[in-house]
């Protein structure tokens, strides 16, 4: 999906050029990818706080309904912060029951008209989860019975707290979701104490290893990135690949999906190859590293996801501040995936940088964030962790990109993920 296509989704511009979309993964005990929160923020505010004017509010999920949770979600379901004034209202029918579960903010007090309304919502076909919570207060224990996730947050909260809290959510029937997990320690813990879910970017942190080194089948990929990047002809490429049957396997899978387009079946390398073409075969191979072999993977690895994600927001980004220069926009691409390379290889990112060939503005933007590059990366990760306000709108300003390009990238760049999930079958 182009950014042209992607402005032609029906928003009003008013919209967007008011809110920041972030979109936060939410795993399950497999580390797969379940859900995401989707939060809303105000793009001239000093603080990233969710709006909670009845306005806005119902402009929030009036528009986000619009937008279609296909194109933001793809198959995943959609968390969605509500306040009471949203509770109480009628545009929440906006919303698909099917695709959603309503998160009642902390704010919200479990009054009888409160609790009456979420019985009414439930019977509609509507799911909740309680946002926020960090004690057993008696709001929490009035709307716990109503709810099917309860949302802990972990960030400041000592492990013998933590571990009483859930000892006392944990009689019900209801699923515990830790959030603000930032650490993999701090999964353990959540693991060891029964929570369902996961949301937090404790999976994309480093975990460094002391003299790691990348593993063999890791080494091919990037000596085909590094055969497509100095133009080696399709014979070496070819003989390169033959000596890697997962690569082999995997390839020949691809060029016969319904993704690829081939008219006939495609039985040998040399036609793959001639049937992929560089540009896409180089992409391939880039997610093809977040895959790991021999394992039963899907898209619904985060990592995986995030990678890939990162990846076409910056190749848009740089079609939007350099029309018609393919090139630029591929290296957006190599710059946004490689981002998470020390988390996937559990190395320095100085160190990845230094085994794999890489232009030196590739190098900047990973290292330092600098340069075009680098400041679009800066800005995917602020947007990632709802970091708004006047920072990220000034960087915003120095690409000369304006919070409707960054909305309409976005959602291009989620429906072009959520299309290749669905067209391409990743190794097995």
């Amino acid at each position: 999906m182009t950014i042209d296509a992607a402005l032609t989704v029906p928003v009003e511009q008013p919209f967007f050029n008011h809110f920041f979309l972030a979109r936060q993964p939410i795993l399950n005990r497999d580390q797969r990818l379940v859900a995401y929160e989707l939060l809303f923020r105000d793009a001239h505010s000093t603080v990233a706080d969710i709006v909670d004017d009845a306005a806005a509010t119902a402009s929030v999920i009036a528009h986000a309904s619009e937008l279609g949770m296909e194109h933001v979600v793809g198959q995943q379901l959609a968390y969605i912060n509500v306040d009471t004034v949203a509770l109480m209202s009628d545009f929440i029918r906006f919303l698909p029951n099917s695709k959603v579960i309503l998160e009642i903010l902390e704010t919200v007090k479990a009054t009888p008209e409160v609790l009456a309304r979420v019985r009414e919502l439930k019977l509609a076909g509507f799911r909740f989860a309680l946002d926020d919570v960090v004690s057993a207060t008696d709001d929490v224990q009035k709307l716990a019975p109503l709810v099917d996730v309860i949302k802990v947050d972990i960030q400041h909260m000592p492990a013998d707290a933590l571990a009483t809290l859930a000892l006392l959510l944990s009689g019900s029937r209801q699923k515990l979701l830790a959030e603000k997990v930032e650490t993999l320690a701090q999964f353990k813990q959540c693991l060891e104490l029964g929570f369902e879910f996961f949301q937090g970017y404790y999976f994309a942190r480093p975990v460094i290893l002391s003299g790691k080194k990348i593993a063999p089948s890791e080494l091919a990929i990037l000596h085909l990135l590094d055969l497509i990047n100095a133009e080696a002809d399709n014979v070496e490429i070819e003989r390169c690949i033959k000596h890697d049957a997962l690569i082999s396997l995997n390839l020949l899978r691809l060029v016969n999906t319904p993704a690829v387009g081939a008219r006939v079946r495609i039985d040998t390398l040399g036609q793959a190859l001639m049937v992929l073409g560089r540009r896409q075969l180089q992409r391939w191979l880039q997610i093809l590293l977040y895959v790991k072999p021999g394992t039963a993977q899907q898209f619904t690895s985060p990592l995986l996801q995030l990678a890939t994600t990162r990846g076409k927001l910056l190749e848009l980004m740089t079609e939007k501040l350099r029309p018609g220069r393919r090139t630029c926009a591929d290296v957006g691409f190599t710059v946004g995936i490689m981002s998470l390379m020390d988390a996937l290889f559990s190395m320095q990112m100085r160190d990845v940088v230094s085994s794999v060939k890489v232009q030196n503005e590739v190098r900047d933007a990973l290292l330092f964030r600098h340069g075009d590059y680098g400041s679009m990366l800066n800005l995917i990760e602020r947007v990632e962790n709802a970091e708004c306000g006047p920072e990220l709108v000034a960087i915003l300003a120095a690409l000369r990109l304006s919070t409707a390009d960054l909305n309409a990238i976005q959602i291009a760049a989620f429906e072009w993920v959520n299309d290749y999930v669905e067209g391409v079958s990743l190794p097995h």
